[in-house]
């Protein structure tokens, strides 16, 4: 049977419509630490390093795309995520005040070794952690170092708050801090990245060593996708594609501004 032309035509502007909200992907959002590279940091109002690239790839994979905020500290994406206004928090250690809402992988993004970072020229030198005891600590809101040692610098340390982490740094280079715990990759390349590498050392003796997971509000349903993201994720480690892009990702937050 032969159909009209108009006809063909208004066919097609009807379907058209419904076929391209057909391939619309739903969109999530996601947040992450803004001042730890190459984990994540923010850079000219863009969330960008390792976890937010992964967050996005995994997640097209599934069929979403994500939408990265940058626009807020770290304390306030963990509250976002809490109360389920973020969907995503691109990496976060797995802390026991933490898994009430948050839904953690179980293959972990990167580990962290935590070091105690210190001024060189300090009047009263920190060797150890034996020395710690009395000092003042330099602390980025919402920063955790593991259960056991955010316990033990909450009972035997002096704590001043920051909400940017270059704060710390500075303080730390002019003596207003005795000392500030940070991952050593992290931790060297921002001392690099701000200037301070004839300043401020990080301390042989390593405090811990943490892990980096990517983490879902347990207020959505996205925890079904848990097994799928820790397949690929374990694939990602074993074809080295992770620890090429934690190389790719420090050396583009050397080389470019903040």
């Amino acid at each position: 049977m032969r159909y009209p032309l108009i006809t063909l035509l208004l066919t097609a502007l009807i379907l058209a419509p419904v076929s391209q909200a057909d391939t619309q992907r739903p969109v999530l959002t996601a947040c992450g630490h803004p001042f730890y590279p190459p984990v994540s940091w923010v850079s000219g109002g863009k969330l960008k390093g390792l976890a937010p690239q992964l967050t996005q790839q995994l997640f097209a994979e599934l069929g979403y795309d994500v939408r990265l905020i940058a626009d807020t500290n770290w304390k306030r994406c963990l509250l976002e995520a809490r109360l389920g206004n973020i969907d995503i928090v691109v990496a976060a250690y797995r802390i026991a005040s933490r898994e009430s809402y948050l839904a953690f992988s179980d293959q972990y993004i990167i580990a962290d070794e935590v070091r105690i970072f210190v001024n060189r020229n300090s009047d009263a030198p920190i060797t150890g952690l034996k020395d710690l005891p009395g000092k003042t600590v330099g602390l980025l809101l919402g920063d955790s170092f593991g259960d056991r040692f955010d316990a033990f610098l909450q009972t035997n340390s002096h704590i001043e708050y920051v909400s940017r982490n270059q704060q710390n740094f500075s303080k730390l280079a002019s003596q207003r801090i005795d000392f500030m715990p940070i991952g050593w990759r992290s931790g060297m390349l921002q001392t690099r990245k701000l200037g301070f590498e004839h300043t401020i050392m990080p301390l042989r003796e390593k405090i811990t060593s943490e892990y980096y997971y990517l983490a879902l509000s347990k207020t959505g349903a996205l925890s079904q996708h848990l097994p799928y993201i820790n397949r690929r994720l374990e694939q990602l480690h074993q074809n080295n594609r992770i620890r090429d892009m934690i190389r790719s990702n420090s050396l583009e937050y050397l080389h470019n501004p903040l």
